[in-house]
Formats: structure tokens, sequence, C-alpha cells
């Protein structure tokens, strides 16, 4: 990792806020699984399926991956998310999967989402198209494969998957692409009984601001951006009287000092950067903050990036206060030097009659047990 700069976040104008806050809710009528499935009126109890960080090697491509997807299926799932990274941080020489960001790479995605049983949501990580500049991936422009994203995954307001969700989309040209501004369609939103979801473009390597290409003007429209769909997501869970809202991105922004191992060290209190890096989070991290101490009630982040399962309340208040409706779920990830080890997914059971609305039960994928065989 190249020696990263500090970066000034610049505001954009009133006019230019005001177009962030355009959203379109997109829709047709036919086959698909129909409207924002909040017809679940009765609110009645149902799981969902998270999972991320993965493949890294061929046999996670060929045998771990699958044998994920067929355990997911094997379950009733109202849907599943990927939270991003869809391939090792840089190419595998010698690799019979597709390890760079070439096409093949996007396209094995694909396979492996729509073979999903239930809508299956994704978000881009940081190895899918900011390291895509690194030689080892290839050296392509990382905004030619965002954008080769957006078409691939992100042309449609439906979710992949074999049966399909209909989504709000943030259609607005917000963020920045080969060619200028264009639309942050792969930030999505969907209400499932009684419940507020959404994903959001926020990547691993400081955000876009380190790395071997950084690019401060992709990184200050897209956050802007972020920040916007946040607050929208908010707002309309406020609206809809939602019971608890589910975030998904790809980062670990990093909540405090403690965990320099695995994420940006910052002072939990102002939210700033302490390591000493870009800090691509903390404008971010603030808004989301205020967010979560207005709406009161569940609050859940998840997220993947530093491939560690867990569920813990990092978030402070500015006063040192542990944000107690703030749950972070870091999804399993890839622990390529154990095969399989980790090529796991974590069920959240979702029940609105339930105080904390959202309980989780890590799933460990029998056929891929790796340090102790399944019984």
């Amino acid at each position: 990792m190249t020696k990263r700069r500090a970066w000034n976040v610049l505001l954009l104008s009133g006019a230019a806020a005001a177009a962030l806050a355009t959203t379109v809710v997109i829709g047709s009528d036919g086959d698909e699984r129909q409207g924002d499935r909040d017809d679940r009126d009765g609110r009645e109890p149902y799981s969902i399926g998270l999972w991320g960080d993965l493949p890294y090697s061929d046999l996670q491509a060929k045998t771990g991956v699958p044998n994920l997807i067929a355990d997911m299926n094997a379950r009733k799932l109202a849907f599943t998310v990927h939270d991003g990274d869809l391939k090792v941080g840089s190419g595998v020489p010698g690799s019979q999967t597709p390890t760079t960001c070439s096409d093949a790479i996007y396209l094995q995605a694909l396979g492996y989402l729509n073979s999903l049983d239930a809508p299956a949501m994704f978000t881009p990580g940081d190895n899918d198209w900011t390291d895509c500049d690194r030689p080892a991936n290839g050296g392509f422009n990382a905004l030619e494969r965002l954008d080769h994203e957006r078409a691939l995954f992100f042309s449609t307001p439906f979710s992949l998957g074999r049966h399909r969700m209909r989504q709000e989309v943030q259609a607005g040209p917000l963020c920045r692409g080969i060619s200028g501004f264009v639309p942050c369609v792969e930030n999505r939103r969907w209400h499932v009984g009684g419940v507020t979801y959404a994903t959001l473009n926020v990547q691993g390597s400081c955000n876009n601001l380190c790395d071997v290409a950084p690019d401060a003007a992709e990184y200050m429209a897209r956050n802007q951006a972020n920040i916007v769909w946040l607050q929208e997501t908010f707002a309309d869970a406020v609206a809809r009287d939602a019971a608890a809202i589910m975030l998904i991105a790809q980062a670990d922004p990093g909540w405090d000092a403690t965990d320099g191992t695995r994420a940006p060290l910052r002072d939990a209190k102002t939210l700033a950067e302490t390591d000493g890096q870009p800090d691509g989070f903390q404008q971010y991290l603030s808004a989301l903050r205020d967010e979560v101490i207005v709406f009161r009630r569940p609050v859940a982040y998840v997220h993947g990036d530093s491939h560690y399962f867990r569920l813990d309340k990092p978030f402070l208040d500015a006063k040192g206060r542990r944000l107690e409706n703030f749950t972070r779920v870091e999804t399993f990830g890839d622990n390529q030097a154990n095969g399989n080890n980790d090529v796991n997914w974590l069920k959240v059971r979702v029940d609105v009659r339930n105080r904390e609305v959202f309980s989780y039960q890590p799933q460990i994928v029998p056929a891929n047990r790796t340090a102790v065989p399944a019984p």
C-alpha cells in the first residue's frame, strides 16, 4: 500500500445537494416478485442470509461458494446480500479461476448470485473496483471497472437471484464514472415486513483515498451521495414507521482505537482517524451517528472487509457513551490459507415483535468444515 495523503472534503453546492436527494422507485409487472415486499402486512418473522469477501481461491470458487449457495438455498430465506469483494485483493498467478479484474470475475459472480433461489442483493467491494488499478489485477482503470459493475449487476431496478425483488435506486447522476457523472445505481433500498434495508457504496482502501491510484474527486462525489442516501433511508424508515433499519456496505471504517490490526484507528468521540492515514469515513460516520441517535430504534450495520465474523456495539456518541440501539455485524470472509475454513454465512432472523428485531445465527456450512469435520 502506498503512502497515503490526507484530503479535505468539499461540500457540494445547494443545487448539487438538492440533486442528491433524487430517488426513483422503478418497477414493472410480470412474473417478478412485485413491489417492495412490504406486502407482509402481518409483519410475520422471516430470515435473510448475509455473506461476502468470497471467493478468494480456486478451492473457494469451485467448491466452497457452491457449497455455501446450496446451504442457503436449502433454507427459506426472504433474500440474501453479498457485502462486497468478489475476489482476492490481487490476482493470483496460475489460478484456474479468475482472480484479476477481467470481465470473467464479474461473470463468475453473476452466476453465483443468480443461482440463489431468493432475491440476491450485492454491493461492490474495493477488490472489485478501487483496487483494480493494481498491476497484479490487470492495471485497469478503477472507474471503468465500477461502470462495468453498474452495467452488469445494476442495470435494472430489480435484485439478482432466481426470484427478483424490486428496489428503490439512487438515480441522480451524482457519482463519478469513467466519462463524468453517472447515477449511483448500486445504492439500493427495499422494505420487508416492517424493516428498511439499504446498501451503500462505501469502500475499503480508505474509501478510494489510498492504494495505487487514489481518486479524491471520485471519493468526494460518492461520499456526499452516500450521506444523502443514508439520510433519505432513515427519513423513509421514519415515514413508514419501520421497526428497524439494516445498512449494508463493504468497508470496515473503524469505530474506535482498539482494532488496528483489522481496521482504521479513530477517536471514538470525534470519529477522526488517528493512525495518520487518509480518512475516507469521518464525515460519513458522523452523519450515520446523528441518524442512529435520532432514530432510537434498532440499527444493524453490516460490513465485510476485515474478514472476521463478529457482532458488537462499537459506536459511541460524542460524550463516549455507547449507542445501545446500534449493532455492527461483520460477515464471515476469506481465510485463504485454510481453504474453505471461513466460507460460511450468517442467518438473520427478523421479527418486529421482538424488541431488538434482529437475531443472528452463524451458519457453518457442513461441507466446508476444515479444522473440525462435521459430525
